[in-house]
């Protein structure tokens, strides 16, 4: 039995499935039991809580092979990043009180530093409040997800793609989803292992590589075109970012331009990605009109 945190969300689904597919006992703790239906129909079993209750969340590990953790995705943190420090304060009480033989925890490349990261600092955070946690622990720093480029299915039609990447032709580490959720399956039922290990997946993609795939799969001719740094908040704010308080967003993106998500880490194993963006795209375009 393996634990599955955000499992209605696109790494914990995924990890999940790889998981089941594997023939793998799947729990999961949830919040609302009917975003999860699908998934009880799959065989897995739900807990009820979520990971803002210590006490939800060590129940869930009970009994467990190994846990897959994550945080919540939140793009307007507090200025002390406080709604993560909480969710990982509540991990590592129910980590110690009721142990698995093994942890993998969602990371970010550049979770390594811990300044000037804008939202990956709550994935630094996480790393460090688990320092000193003695179960085994694989921390996945994952690259950006080629899902978060799907806008550009709907947006790319005129032959361009907006990103926050700049210059379009830098590369910087990408992958997709499904490839996580693989890896992650992978360590948690693969050979056990001692102390803490970080593995960087992904693959040195740059925006130009994105768009031009994305073309093939649209037979468009699509570029990428880099925002001007002076309309991102505004840019952001059309994502349903509070004004005001688009800052961590873009402090990501600087972190990510200044190639602080770079693959080579001293002392972190690498895993290349399989899944390209051209397959995210087709399969994404495949589902939309089925």
């Amino acid at each position: 039995m393996f634990l599955v945190m955000g499992i209605t969300g696109k790494v914990g689904g995924a990890t999940a499935r790889h998981l089941l597919a594997q023939g793998k006992a799947v729990r999961a703790l949830v919040r609302d039991r009917e975003k999860a239906v699908d998934w009880a129909r799959q065989g897995v079993e739900l807990v009820d809580g979520d990971w803002n209750d210590a006490a939800a969340i060590e129940r869930a590990l009970e009994g467990v092979d190994g846990a897959f953790v994550m945080l919540p995705a939140i793009w307007a943190p507090s200025p002390d990043f406080k709604e993560a420090k909480g969710v990982i304060a509540n991990y590592v009480k129910a980590l110690t009180k009721a142990p698995p033989p093994r942890i993998v925890a969602l990371s970010s490349m550049g979770a390594n530093r811990t300044s000037g990261l804008g939202m990956i600092t709550a994935l630094s955070l996480l790393e460090q409040g688990f320092r000193n946690l003695t179960v085994p622990t694989a921390f996945v720093r994952a690259g950006g997800f080629f899902e978060n480029f799907l806008y550009g299915l709907h947006v790319a039609q005129g032959g361009t793609l907006p990103v926050y990447y700049d210059p379009t032709s830098r590369k910087s580490t990408m992958v997709a989803t499904n490839d996580i959720g693989a890896e992650v399956a992978k360590l948690l039922t693969g050979p056990a292992w001692s102390g803490h290990r970080v593995i960087e997946l992904g693959s040195m993609v740059s925006a130009d590589d994105v768009a031009a795939q994305l073309g093939e799969v649209l037979n468009l001719d699509v570029k990428a075109f880099a925002v001007p740094r002076a309309e991102w908040p505004a840019a952001f704010e059309q994502l349903g970012i509070p004004k005001g308080q688009t800052g961590p967003a873009e402090a990501m993106f600087e972190a990510i331009n200044a190639g602080w998500t770079d693959l080579g880490v001293k002392g972190a194993e690498c895993v290349a990605g399989t899944t390209s963006a051209r397959d995210v795209f087709a399969a994404a375009l495949k589902a939309a009109t089925a």
